[in-house]
């Protein structure tokens, strides 16, 4: 099975190549609000009660976690005493684009409020480095697999939202194959490749696809065998995001069953150290393929 024949018969119309969204806009605005306020000795308390919100609010402003009303912003460029008129209309016209909607907008009722943030951080990532433990990764699996994984969290639910979710996973893949795909460099347990989601013949398609996935240039795929014992990330999946603008720092996802995380910048150090463990501990990516294939030839 090729990933052409699985990406392919997706229309294109509703996510154009690397779509822009506002995942970025607040996370380079966040940024420069954060070294303007800490330039004038301002505390994030100071901050928020000149503009009657509560620290908590614009700390995550500062983290690019929420949208930010333009009044807001005009008048912490005030407050931070900013009189570059060029730069005032340059984080103003962020403040707008922060709010814009991305194109998964269209799901707005299936997609949570916790999820959003990082479907934007995805969408405009240059390198995305993943350890699933339980899953194949979201971006690498076939529509047959993504419904017997996304039937097993939302069973019950109607036919038609299980439909809309798995072409929502399906549009996200869009990424991988157009003109500026992401690194995506992805370790998986063992198990997950071992667990029979959906029966044999899911599997059976889900290993192909994973085989003809390793052959393209930006998508990197190591198995981390049971033979590796113990190691750094047994306790769930970790997701490293990594930007485009280069003044951004890295960005960690911990996803739970029914929320997610972004921890705090001092632990994102930690976190990319497990990755980089992860790596050296799993079995190289030139083994990878012959490994799928024995899983293949045992179904």
């Amino acid at each position: 099975m090729r990933i052409s024949e699985i990406s392919g018969n997706l229309p294109d119309r509703r996510v154009p190549d690397r779509p822009p969204g506002p995942a970025v806009p607040r996370l380079v605005l966040g940024e420069r609000l954060r070294r303007l306020r800490e330039a004038q000795y301002i505390s994030r308390e100071e901050a928020g009660e000149a503009i009657k919100v509560s620290d908590v609010t614009i700390a995550q402003l500062e983290r690019g976690r929420s949208a930010v009303r333009e009044r807001d912003v005009t008048d912490l460029l005030s407050i931070y005493g900013l009189s570059d008129a060029d730069e005032q209309a340059t984080l103003r016209a962020l403040a707008v684009q922060s709010n814009a909607p991305g194109w998964w907008h269209a799901y707005h009722d299936i997609v949570p409020d916790w999820f959003h943030t990082y479907l934007g951080l995805e969408q405009a990532a240059d390198v995305i480095r993943s350890y699933e433990v339980q899953f194949v990764p979201g971006l690498l699996q076939t529509p047959e697999y993504a419904r017997a994984v996304i039937e097993l969290g939302h069973a019950g639910a109607p036919a038609a939202q299980l439909r809309r979710r798995t072409e929502l996973r399906m549009l996200r893949q869009r990424i991988l194959h157009g003109r500026r795909p992401p690194h995506l460099w992805a370790v998986i347990d063992e198990a997950a490749l071992r667990r029979g989601v959906g029966g044999p013949e899911t599997m059976r398609g889900q290993l192909e696809h994973l085989i003809a996935a390793c052959e393209l240039p930006h998508v990197t795929v190591h198995v981390m065998p049971f033979s590796a014992g113990g190691h750094a990330a047994a306790g769930g999946p970790v997701t490293l995001l990594r930007l485009p603008e280069r003044e951004l720092p890295d960005v960690i996802y911990l996803e739970q069953l029914i929320g997610a995380s972004y921890p705090e910048q001092e632990d994102v150090e930690y976190y990319r150290h497990v990755i980089d463990r992860l790596v050296t501990d799993a079995a190289p990516a030139r083994e990878t393929r012959g490994i799928l294939l024995g899983m293949l030839d045992a179904l």
